[in-house]
């Protein structure tokens, strides 16, 4: 009897530990202190690479005239092609930086974009028409078109999002994908980036504010792959496929298999 006693009490004791282990495991920012100032690593906008997309608007008070220098609309109706200089639908055409890095630009042709960003290709390009006399007043937008971060793992909506804007850290990127779910660990979040040929991993610790600012992947970058590792109980409860989670019948088996054993071993600790 004395030993069932410190039986109970030795896994009450346990599941109390757990839930505090647990409950460390998925508050975010633990360290975070209300009222100071904390310093986040300055890190450089988002610069074309190849196979990006982009857009590129030049307007003017002359408009006939700026409409040489951007990209006609080109709609396809039943094998036949009909293009427009104006867009009356909201449809932007776009640039593809090629292999080399470079795209193809009315009249002033061939352009190296890669490693600009939007503003020092919005700059050159007005630079380009002011100086070659071509446009005395352009007005160049230049918007980037395809950049995208995928999300996996522990997340409630795992899929691939869009960078509406230049600066996106992987808090915003989260918060799209409807934040991490309860068995996902907050300790060990992994960014993957392509970065000179190669792909570079990097580990996040969601629960440390002061880590988090210093990472250098705290701001995404087009082509990231965010992943979000499962806590360990969620990979125990997985099948060797990983994929699907053990019935709620396995682990009634479970529990009256453990209920039978712990009968027959007071039977026969009581004879």
């Amino acid at each position: 009897m004395h030993r069932k006693r410190q039986a109970m009490w030795f896994a009450v004791l346990s599941f109390l530990l757990a839930s505090c282990g647990t409950a460390k495991q998925v508050t975010y920012f633990q360290d975070i202190r209300p009222g100071s100032d904390d310093t986040i690593r300055v890190v450089s906008e988002m610069r074309l690479m190849p196979d990006d997309k982009l857009s590129i608007v030049v307007s003017s008070k002359n408009q006939e005239l700026a409409l040489l220098f951007n990209l006609p609309t080109v709609s396809y109706r039943m094998g036949q092609a009909s293009t427009t200089s104006t867009n009356t639908n909201g449809q932007v055409s776009a640039y593809t930086v090629d292999s080399d890095g470079e795209i193809d630009f009315p009249v002033l042709g061939k352009i190296k974009v890669a490693g600009m960003t939007r503003e020092e290709v919005a700059r050159y390009v007005k630079g380009e028409l002011i100086s070659n006399n071509l446009l005395k007043d352009p007005v160049v937008t230049v918007d980037f078109l395809n950049l995208y971060v995928s999300v996996l793992g522990e997340v409630s909506r795992p899929g691939r999002y869009a960078l509406d804007r230049d600066k996106m850290t992987v808090l915003d990127v989260l918060s799209l994908a409807g934040d991490l779910t309860i068995q996902g660990q907050r300790e060990h979040v992994y960014v993957l980036r392509g970065q000179g040929g190669k792909q570079t991993s990097y580990e996040l610790n969601l629960c440390s504010l002061e880590e988090l600012y210093a990472s250098p992947v705290y701001y995404m970058q087009q082509g990231d792959v965010v992943y979000v590792s499962p806590i360990p109980m969620r990979k125990r409860q997985t099948t060797v496929n990983g994929n699907n989670v053990l019935s709620i019948s396995f682990w009634m088996s479970v529990a009256s298999l453990a209920m039978s054993v712990a009968t027959f071993l007071g039977l026969r600790y009581a004879n």
